[in-house]
């Protein structure tokens, strides 16, 4: 601890029994050990604050670890990927719509009476379609009991919107 040898201890034993004498030397002897027994606590004390605090020191690193691995979960977005595609895709298909040149001729509601459809060889029918003119032979007709095709989605939309009433979609 100080780097002091047995026979420097001897020599300061000696000295002390000198001058403090055979008859007080006991309780100076117990009275070093006392001392002796308070430093040695207060340094196991110190050492205890101070790993006491490294350990807290710790503690407040990695709880600073934590609270950026939280905020960085927070901050992704695993639907973000899927958002993105899905508002790409809805985007072709405006742009798809937009630019296509003619719109296909409405279909009848269902549960309406069939009518005739527009084919590429002739032009639309102007009879109104409660009476029904007779078919040519190059036009189709649908029946009734088939489900007419979903209107294209521009069209779609108006329709919600006129069924609704209130002229907003939703």
């Amino acid at each position: 601890m100080f780097d002091i040898s047995w026979t420097e201890f001897l020599l300061i034993g000696v000295v002390a029994l000198i001058f403090i004498g055979p008859k007080e030397l006991p309780a100076v002897m117990r009275t070093m050990g006392q001392w002796t027994r308070k430093v040695r606590g207060m340094a196991t004390e110190f050492q205890n604050q101070f790993q006491e605090a490294m350990r807290e020191a710790e503690m407040a690193d990695l709880k600073k670890q934590v609270d950026d691995m939280a905020r960085d979960v927070k901050d992704i977005d695993p639907l973000k990927g899927v958002r993105d595609d899905i508002e790409t895709v809805g985007k072709d298909v405006e742009r798809s719509l937009g630019s296509t040149p003619e719109q296909p001729a409405a279909l009848p509601a269902a549960g309406s009476e069939p009518a005739l459809i527009e084919t590429a060889a002739e032009p639309a029918l102007t009879e109104p379609l409660g009476e029904p003119a007779p078919a040519p032979a190059e036009t189709a007709s649908v029946s009734a009991t088939e489900e007419p095709a979903a209107p294209p989605l521009p069209e779609a939309i108006e329709k919600a919107e006129q069924a609704d009433g209130t002229g907003h979609p939703g």
